[in-house]
């Protein structure tokens, strides 16, 4: 298989289905920010936590591979059988949120981003997150796409902010609270 096509030399590429759209369209800038974050997922994956951690990170790039070929199929055209979000996928999210808060301290003011590389990760892919799920919400105000998606991507940025908190907790470090400056 050739990496190279050239069909996309002129700023447009198709869609599963065959329907070809300019490469600046809002459903390839959904399913572009999803593969951005898949690739901060798979860096934070090779950072030195936790093994559970690790395990549902795996996972987690599995359902945004399946979000972004969900994203990537022209819903009137496409006709290929591609995976499905479940509603357990989402509900794994919930689980895990739940058990590493179990162990961390109430949240008592918004924390600064940061504490050490792979809570800064976590962060980052927080945020690539957040404009996935907006550039994902804006698509599905013209075009269909399953609340599925929506509701697993808000769940997986509060996963990845968990995360985070977790990350420092486990290495005894210590959240920067933001403290605004007050004039």
């Amino acid at each position: 298989m050739k990496i190279y096509t050239k069909t996309g030399d002129k700023g447009e590429t198709s869609l599963i289905g065959g329907t070809r759209v300019a490469k600046h369209h809002p459903r390839i800038e959904a399913y572009g920010s999803v593969d951005e974050l898949n690739s901060h997922v798979g860096l934070l994956r090779g950072q030195k936590i936790e093994k559970k951690s690790i395990e549902t990170l795996l996972e987690i790039q599995d359902r945004l591979f399946t979000i972004g070929s969900l994203l990537a199929a022209d819903p009137q055209r496409s006709r290929m059988k591609l995976p499905e979000l479940e509603t357990g996928d989402s509900e794994l999210l919930e689980r895990e949120i739940d058990r590493m808060n179990e162990t961390l301290p109430d949240l008592k003011s918004f924390v600064l981003p940061g504490g050490n590389d792979a809570s800064s990760f976590c962060h980052i892919a927080r945020c690539v997150c957040r404009r996935a799920e907006r550039l994902i919400t804006n698509l599905a105000e013209t075009e269909e796409v399953s609340d599925k998606i929506l509701i697993y991507m808000n769940r997986l940025s509060d996963y990845l902010f968990v995360l985070a908190r977790k990350i420092v907790h486990d290495e005894k470090g210590e959240e920067t609270a933001w403290k605004p400056r007050m004039t």
